[in-house]
């Protein structure tokens, strides 16, 4: 009787260490995928804060970032948008430094996606340094959203 119980208890204590072990391994992978993440997710306050504050200034666009940018409205459930986000993220990592790629989740952020009259989604903003943004509607290929960044928002 003895010998079973201390071979279920050690049944448990392995099968809770391994448990741990998966978990902290997991954990590792969460964070690692995390730091490759280059695209920035944003919320309205942030938004008003790194983009542009409209309720401030409602007749005037003044970029408040430090580096051109693009701003993507998406959905969770959008088909197109699945399929550009791993294109973004690429993107954001080979222009790191240069530009800044944010999202907006429009069902999260109805009011801000209300604010730019989003209607379809993706809908894509370039934001130049200098002059007026430009509004794109559905998706692009790497290449059509290379031509845009170096066009746009580098002006090479």
């Amino acid at each position: 009787m003895k010998k079973i119980r201390s071979v279920a208890l050690w049944s448990i204590l392995l099968f809770t260490v391994n448990a741990c072990k998966q978990a902290d391994k997991n954990s590792e992978e969460n964070n690692k995928t995390e730091e490759k993440m280059k695209t920035v997710h944003l919320n309205k306050a942030e938004f008003l804060s790194k983009v542009v504050n409209y309720e401030e200034n409602s007749t005037e666009w003044k970029y408040l970032g430090d580096r051109p940018a693009i701003v993507d409205f998406y959905a969770s459930w959008c088909g197109p948008c699945k399929m550009i986000a791993p294109v973004l993220e690429e993107l954001a990592a080979q222009y790191e430094g240069k530009i800044h790629i944010y999202k907006i989740d429009t069902e999260q952020e109805q009011e801000l996606a209300a604010a730019f009259n989003i209607r379809s989604i993706p809908t894509l903003l370039f934001i130049p340094m200098q002059g007026s943004p430009q509004m794109t509607r559905g998706a692009m290929s790497k290449t059509q959203l290379e031509d845009a960044i170096k066009s746009v928002l580098l002006n090479h």
